[in-house]
């Protein structure tokens, strides 16, 4: 006798493994529930919303906007990495002073007024500094301390959390025909690597959060297949951080602001696969959803 075919087959869920995140004026607890951090781009060039945040008054009603509409981190960032693409050319590199400009008087206005982590977005070590110095808690360097050999000191220094990112390349070149032959088995090299390294610089392991770094250096089938696999990265046993968030593989034929929808159901697999942090461009609806796959996850068999 044939043997039955079920109605349905429920896929495994990851349940969030729990971390603690010692920043300078607060804990984070991870796991529990979804961490939203919502980003903040004081930029004109960015791909999705350059030039809407660069007055500082602006940018500081945003970011109370974003805490408001429940993010739990605000990640300021003052230098873009958008790749060249339909909707632009690629980034233009800024200096030193130019990104501190665009950055440290906002988080100086935002981090006395408000309990809310503040994340600085930056690949050099001296913005890092004065941005913790003016009340940033935690870095997050989509190069993973390569970029600037000083960075690692700075948050050795500090002992604020780092958030190390996988790209391939660099902004400029990371999506000129990027190429792997097992990507997510790669970056978890890459972010073991990173990590080896950052502890070598006095970084303490317990504040360590990686990135797979979906849209950086990566193809639409890079993307899918890291989306697919994000409970591998489990086995690397820091805290995940995932950024889908209006990247090009969640609408291939939409522009920036048109990629909520396929955003959305990122985000949803995201959680659903045991990431700690999502980082987002649409904080309220980015809530709504996680609230929803947070139920669903809770609700899973350990």
């Amino acid at each position: 006798m044939a043997k039955a075919i079920p109605f349905f087959v429920s896929q495994p869920l990851m349940r969030r493994p729990p971390f603690h995140i010692q920043c300078p004026h607060t804990q984070l607890t991870l796991g529990a529930h979804t961490q939203i951090m919502g980003i903040l781009n004081t930029t004109p060039d960015s791909f999705s919303d350059g030039g809407q945040y660069l007055d500082p008054l602006l940018a500081l009603d945003r970011a109370n906007e974003m805490i408001a509409q429940g993010a739990h981190i605000i990640d300021i960032g003052g230098e873009s990495t958008r790749p060249k693409g339909p909707y632009g050319e690629g980034a233009i590199d800024i200096t030193i002073k130019e990104e501190l400009k665009r950055t440290i008087p906002i988080i100086k206005q935002l981090a006395p007024k408000v309990t809310t982590p503040i994340s600085i977005d930056t690949t050099k070590s001296e913005v890092a500094k004065q941005a913790i110095e003016a009340g940033a808690s935690i870095v997050n360097d989509i190069s993973a301390l390569r970029f600037d050999p000083q960075m690692a000191k700075i948050i050795s220094q500090y002992q604020v959390p780092v958030v190390l990112m996988h790209m391939k390349g660099t902004p400029k070149t990371m999506q000129q025909n990027p190429e792997y032959d097992q990507v997510v088995e790669e970056i978890i090299t890459f972010l073991n690597t990173q990590i080896h390294n950052a502890i070598q610089a006095g970084i303490d392991r317990n504040n360590i959060i990686i990135d797979p770094g979906f849209g950086f250096g990566k193809r639409f089938e890079h993307n899918i297949e890291i989306l697919a696999n994000l409970k591998a990265f489990h086995k690397i046993q820091c805290p995940i951080l995932a950024g889908p968030s209006r990247k090009q593989f969640t609408g291939p034929n939409a522009p920036p602001t048109d990629r909520l929808p396929g955003t959305l159901v990122a985000l949803t697999q995201c959680i659903l696969s045991g990431t700690h942090i999502v980082r987002v461009h649409d904080v309220g609806q980015a809530q709504q959803a996680a609230q929803l796959a947070d139920h669903i996850l809770n609700h899973a068999p350990c």
